[in-house]
């Protein structure tokens, strides 16, 4: 059994505690709910034939007693299931998380990606509301529609057909309402996905001029979302409208009924009272329910929801901690393709680096390379052959022992709202300032900081944003090798930096090297291969040549041609792309 499917079934288990404990108080609240009922027959039977004060004076302490406890109870059972809510939160909220930032990485984020999150609050809210009460006092109409019964079976009858009533028009509800629900959650999913893409690419949208059209399309979204919430919501207000009107009938139709048979002699004036209550209260659990479907469906598929997602990111055993890994990295015939493809991105790649080497990827666009990047650190899992690191292939390692010894900069260079130092240490939570300003100083970046207005403690902003292009890069490249990491990959590191970034991560590379790391880096520019000494060249997905970069570099431009004055020819298209990428033609 794993980890969080461990954890998941303690959850369950005391909920299911608290749960029991919230049934025993309704089951109390119930019955005291019996007591107007039964005070109002006291009153008419009682006290008004016999005019006793002192009667009318001890059924009053007694009924504000047990309305006291009632009230009691009520308040108990609400804090139960508020505190059952947020402890569900409390449980979940990191699995979730979790869950929600590894969807990515396997195809399954949707929208904005928020959608866990979202469906974790409902179910909170949910917890925390009057519906789960609603639901825990159904089980007791049968007790106010037998006391019906025990008046007399004329009054059961009426009652007993206006709750049939009311449970036929719940289930309606529920089968109209459905469908209108799932649908709007696709469409939200759509509509926020929309505002999220916007707004994190807000300067290419006003640069563009795209801001009218992506309003349009965002109009669209939510005009689609407004139309299945105003389906649900009609159908669910329609039905609660109707529930009120029938529960006010039913409880006139039973006064009416009662009045007969007290004109027929069959019943007495506190019956005829006492019944109209009881079938009042018997009907109301129903008519709440019917308030709160529209709440209790989006719980009930929020909760599937999760549940799936928790069971497709269950977490397995934890694999036995292995050492600092200090020699080798291998990769054997391995290939992988973006999470939920069916199409290899990089596939049979294999080559060896030994401690202290620095592995150059060049080749055309879409070759791969980017690809073959995020499969050497694990991001894609690969499926076919094993990347390994001193032996142990990666899925061997759990991502927080493997992350500590991995270094990556991708592409698309991205920092956390935070300080300086805190994207730079990774935002461990207890670095050490040594470790900060060493890798600072490795990728040259320690003085730019500096110059910064509140040095490494300056805000970044999301996602960077009060940092220039290059600066992040080179902050991203001070993260990268934080704490001296074995394996470090860098995609196109050198894409935003000027001639001294560059310098600066030719002397990262080499010192990587000198400590005994290996370094792998994605180049387009030649500048970026100045302290590499081996060299791989993708196209279409595969490896062409592998080896010491003077030699591959090298034979890389004898594959070009020289040009005849008589007939023209154009090297070889895959090669003089890669000719052209790296500047060496000349």
């Amino acid at each position: 059994m794993t980890k969080s499917l461990k954890k998941r079934l303690s959850i369950m288990a005391s909920c299911r505690g608290a749960f029991l404990g919230v049934a025993v108080l309704s089951g109390l609240i119930n019955v005291l709910y019996l007591s107007g009922s039964i005070f109002m027959m006291e009153v008419y039977d009682r006290v008004l034939p016999s005019r006793s004060i002192p009667t009318l004076v001890g059924l009053s302490v007694i009924i504000v007693m047990l309305y006291l406890f009632q009230g009691l109870f009520d308040m108990v059972r609400g804090r139960i299931l508020a505190r059952v809510g947020a402890a569900l939160d409390e449980d979940l909220s990191q699995q979730v998380f979790q869950s929600q930032l590894s969807a990515p990485l396997k195809g399954r984020a949707e929208g904005d990606g928020q959608q866990p999150l979202r469906d974790l609050d409902q179910l909170r809210a949910f917890l925390a509301g009057g519906g789960p009460s609603a639901l825990f006092d159904l089980p007791w109409m049968p007790l106010y529609l037998f006391m019906c019964f025990a008046f007399h079976p004329w009054l059961g009858i009426v009652a007993l057909c206006g709750a049939v009533t009311l449970v036929a028009i719940t289930l309606l509800t529920e089968l109209m309402t459905r469908e209108a629900s799932k649908a709007a959650v696709g469409a939200a999913l759509l509509r926020n996905g929309i505002s999220e893409g916007a707004r994190r690419n807000a300067e290419v949208v006003h640069a563009l001029g795209m801001a009218q059209r992506i309003g349009n399309r965002w109009d669209q979204a939510n005009a689609s979302y407004l139309a299945y919430q105003q389906r649900t919501s009609d159908v669910a207000g329609g039905f609660g409208a109707m529930s009120k009107v029938l529960r006010m009938l039913l409880q006139s139709a039973v006064l009416a009924v009662g009045a007969y048979l007290v004109i027929d002699g069959q019943a007495t004036g506190g019956i005829m009272m006492a019944s109209s209550i009881l079938t009042s209260r018997a009907l109301a659990p129903v008519e709440l329910a019917i308030a709160n479907w529209k709440g209790f469906v989006s719980a009930r598929q929020g909760w599937r929801r999760l549940k799936t997602l928790l069971e497709a990111n269950a977490e397995a055993e934890a694999p036995l901690k292995l050492p600092a890994p200090c020699a080798l990295l291998s990769v054997e015939n391995a290939g992988a393709g973006a999470p939920g493809g069916q199409r290899f991105a990089v596939q049979d790649v294999s080559f060896n680096l030994k401690a202290g080497s620095a592995l150059g990827i060049i080749g055309p666009s879409a070759s791969g390379k980017s690809s073959l990047a995020r499969m050497i650190v694990g991001v894609w899992p690969t499926w076919r052959g094993k990347v390994r690191i001193d032996g142990a292939a990666i899925e061997q390692w759990l991502p927080e022992d493997l992350g500590r010894h991995i270094g990556y900069l991708p592409q698309d260079v991205e920092l956390f709202a935070g300080t300086v130092a805190q994207n730079i240490a990774r935002f461990d939570p207890s670095p050490k300032a040594e470790a900060i300003l060493a890798a600072a100083k490795a990728a040259n970046v320690h003085e730019m900081i500096l110059q910064l207005p509140d040095g490494y403690e300056t805000q970044v902003g999301e996602a960077g944003a009060a940092l220039s292009g290059g600066q992040r890069q080179r902050i991203a490249l001070a993260r990268a090798i934080y704490g001296d990491p074995f394996l470090v990959v860098l995609d196109e590191p050198n894409s935003n930096l000027d001639n001294e970034g560059e310098q600066a991560l030719t002397a990262a590379i080499l010192s990587i090297r000198e400590r005994g790391g290996i370094v792998v880096i994605i180049a387009h520019r030649p500048s970026a291969l100045a302290g590499v000494d081996q060299v791989l060249v993708m196209a279409e997905g595969r490896v062409q040549s592998f080896g010491p970069k003077e030699e591959i570099l090298s034979k890389v431009l004898r594959s070009v041609p020289a040009p005849q004055p008589a007939e023209p020819r154009m090297p070889a298209a895959s090669n003089l792309k890669v000719v052209e990428d790296l500047g060496v033609a000349s």
